[in-house]
This record gives structure tokens, sequence and C-alpha cells, in this order.
């Protein structure tokens, strides 16, 4: 563990918003992506007390996640909302993986071409998290490895490169979270999901019914319902799959709900308990 530093120690100052406890790993080194990029892990409130296991998320965007100094435009409070869920019983550890800023799409996305003019360099990103992050994590902390109790979840493109996952790697995750899908980015998503193979876990996605549309700007109204038609597509491919609404799916539309991190920090407590419940 020397090698991980409390968040605090690493990233002094005032304006921070973490709460409980938040390891850093500096400057982890991909050899898939050929860059370099900080891994927080956050800790739950029993781990330091208990010899447990625990089950392990790996959620993109991690600078904004558990602190609002490090954010784009605010974060999703997941340090907050995994203590408040401890007192229900429901605890986890948390991996941000930090986007690479100008990266990000081409990290986030699947495939080579989107039909977007957009490059996508996600089975490297993929790989990264499956052959150097989640090594590194299982050795270093009391983790439950198996698929069962490892999930990944993201919002936006980090969405779609979570669905692509759980599809991808069944061996590695069991479980994804998909907040505010952008498959208008991706639409071969559909294509994809339509040809894989049935992974048994479990899948939480959500919409919001104002997605890009929170500046009353009405050339954006027509985004805001692609988002929203194409959630409502994804779903119905899912059930048609076999996944089963309220049992293994659960999909969630949020009216007034905007693309935004503050959006996701409300609807992670339901989403958290959905996945992480047995």
């Amino acid at each position: 563990m020397i090698r991980w530093q409390d968040y605090t120690v690493l990233y002094p100052g005032s304006n921070h918003t973490v709460v409980g406890t938040i390891k850093v790993l500096e400057q982890l080194w991909s050899p898939q992506l050929e860059n370099r990029r900080d891994i927080l892990v956050y800790l739950p409130p029993s781990y330091a007390s208990d010899s447990r296991q625990y089950p392990v998320i790996y959620m993109h965007d991690g600078q904004n996640l558990f602190d609002r100094a490090t954010s784009n435009s605010g974060e999703w409070e997941v340090d907050e909302t995994m203590q408040a869920l401890s007192a229900e019983g429901i605890e986890a550890m948390v991996v941000g993986v930090p986007h690479m800023g100008d990266r990000r799409m081409v990290e986030y996305t699947p495939f080579k071409s989107t039909g977007f003019g957009l490059y996508g360099d996600g089975d490297h990103y993929l790989t990264f998290l499956c052959e150097t992050v989640k090594p590194l994590i299982d050795e270093d902390f009391r983790t439950l490895p198996d698929r069962n109790h490892t999930g990944i979840m993201g919002s936006s493109m980090g969405a779609i490169i979570s669905l692509y996952a759980f599809f991808r790697r069944p061996d590695i995750f069991g479980f994804a979270g998909l907040l505010s899908p952008a498959f208008l980015i991706v639409p071969r998503m559909f294509g994809m999901v339509e040809v894989a193979a049935f992974s048994a876990g479990k899948i939480y996605m959500d919409v919001g019914t104002r997605e890009f549309a929170e500046d009353e700007n009405p050339s954006l109204y027509s985004t805001a319902q692609r988002y929203v038609e194409d959630a409502r597509r994804m779903r119905d491919l899912l059930v048609e799959k076999g996944y089963r609404a309220g049992e293994n799916l659960i999909y969630r539309e949020d009216e007034g709900g905007v693309h935004h991190e503050s959006a996701w920090a409300r609807r992670l407590p339901d989403a958290l308990r959905f996945l992480l419940k047995d």
C-alpha cells in the first residue's frame, strides 16, 4: 500500500469536498493507451476495521466523481452517496479512472468508425481497465474479484463504454450502470448489443427528459428527445434479449433531468442500491 497516498495529502487545500477515505495512485502508466493518469479508490467506512472483501465498481470521468474542486462542472457525490448507503448495509469500493481531456471521446468510443467522423480507441481503454487497473486493485486491496462483484458505470459516453464493456468482457463485469447514455453519438451500439451473447447480470439505465435542453434553447429540444427515444429503444432491445424489467434490468426516465453531474448525483443512490444489493 506504500504506493497509494491519501487523497487529502496528495491534493492539499481547503476547497475540497471529499468525505471518507480515498486513496490515490499517481500517474499509472497504460501500455495499451501509452499515457498516464492518477487512479482514485474510494474505500468503504468499514474497510479499516474489518477483514472482509468488498465489491468493486469501476467508474469513468474520475475527476468528476468525488471532489468539486477537480471536476469540470460539479461532482457526482459518489463518496457522499457511498457513505450514506453504508448505513443501509450497502458497501463497495469505487475505482475512479479520470479521463484524459481531449482523448476522452476517443477512449470512450468502442468502434473505429461511428458515423460521426469520430475515431474510437475504446477497446484499448477497456483492455487497460481489465488487464492493468483491475489486477492492480485486486492485488493491493481486499476485493471480491469475481464478475458477480465487479461492475462498471458511467454517464454519457462513459455509459456507452460501460455497456460495451458489460457485453465485451462478461468474464470481468457482472453489472453495469448507464446514466444518460449518448447513443446518438455511437448508434452502432444497437447492432453490437443485438448480436452480443446474453450476459447474465444487472443493468441499470436512466435518461433525463431534458438532456442538453437545460438552457431553454429550442434548437436542443430535438437532441433531448433523441436521448429519450434512443434510451427507450435500447431498453426494448435488452428486454428482447431476455433481461427482465424490475429484476435484472432497471430503466428510469428523470422528468426534467438534464445532462449534468447534478442530475447524475441525484439518481446515483437508486442506481447503486439496485446494482449492489444481492
